[in-house]
């Protein structure tokens, strides 16, 4: 299975009171990371420079398509507590101007600034099967400073297969659970909800003690759409849940599959009254 994942890839700045840590990080970085334990991964992004081992670590997960910037994302992340953090955007990449010629099984489309277009969208929904998308990034406003989410008509991505976004977002977005195929709304580690072609359905997370949550988001989404292509809906939210918790635990994908699928009993799923 051939799977593209379309989204800068960010140098993160991480503030820990007096403690400051820089190092890769990204909606499209975390995606691909989790999907790429599914299938063959293309990472499509823009950047300027990163460290070499930023670049051989993106390499490592699978195929890097990089379109030419002067600038690179980078945002500064101050944890207040290990799931609450305030978030500042410093510089952006070019936004993505086109998609590969390639045919793809599934496209994950994870803008963290503004960079994906809404013909970028449609053009997705015409070349895939199984599109995913986060709303973070479309949101989001491209200016940097303290980030701020913008309201917008959200309508272009409408017919997505999967489509993730904070509970926070949503009310940012005209989007609705009918709209799309699968809607994934989560909490950080409270109960999340989700819906299959408008059914709702409430998902409890697994606790788990971490430092931090970053990257937890986009590797659920990852992780989602990777199980959605081969597994049912209600089966691919509870393994889903289960792959970010261990990621949380190892902040590493390296563990058996098998590990996720015995985990993933613990986790709950009701189904909702419409």
């Amino acid at each position: 299975m051939k799977c593209l994942v379309v989204g800068h890839v960010v140098r993160d700045v991480i503030r820990r009171g007096s403690e400051i840590e820089e190092r890769l990080g990204g909606g499209a970085y975390y995606s691909a990371l989790a999907l790429s334990r599914f299938c063959d991964v293309t990472i499509l992004t823009s950047y300027s420079e990163f460290p070499e081992e930023w670049v051989e670590e993106l390499r490592s997960i699978g195929r890097l398509e990089v379109l030419p910037s002067e600038e690179t994302t980078s945002y500064e992340l101050n944890y207040l507590d290990s799931n609450r953090r305030g978030l500042r955007l410093i510089s952006r990449a070019s936004p993505i101007s086109e998609l590969p010629r390639e045919k793809y099984d599934v496209i994950l489309l994870n803008p963290v600034a503004n960079e994906i277009r809404e013909d970028i969208v449609r053009e997705a929904l015409n070349r895939a099967k199984l599109v995913s998308a986060d709303l973070q990034g479309f949101i989001r406003s491209p200016r940097p400073g303290p980030v701020e989410l913008i309201r917008r008509d959200c309508s272009f991505l409408k017919g997505l297969s999967v489509l993730h976004a904070d509970i926070a977002e949503l009310p940012y977005a005209k989007v609705s659970p009918n709209s799309v195929e699968s809607l994934l709304l989560t909490d950080g580690p409270n109960p999340g909800k989700a819906y299959l072609h408008g059914r709702p359905y409430r998902f409890f997370p697994l606790r788990v003690d971490v430092r931090e949550s970053t990257g937890a988001g986009d590797v659920f989404l990852g992780a989602f759409t990777g199980f959605y292509a081969r597994c049912p809906f209600i089966q691919s939210l509870k393994r889903a849940a289960a792959f970010t918790a261990l990621f949380l635990k190892h902040r590493s994908v390296e563990f058996e599959l098998d590990e996720v699928s015995e985990l993933a009993r613990k986790v709950t799923v009701e189904a909702l009254s419409e």
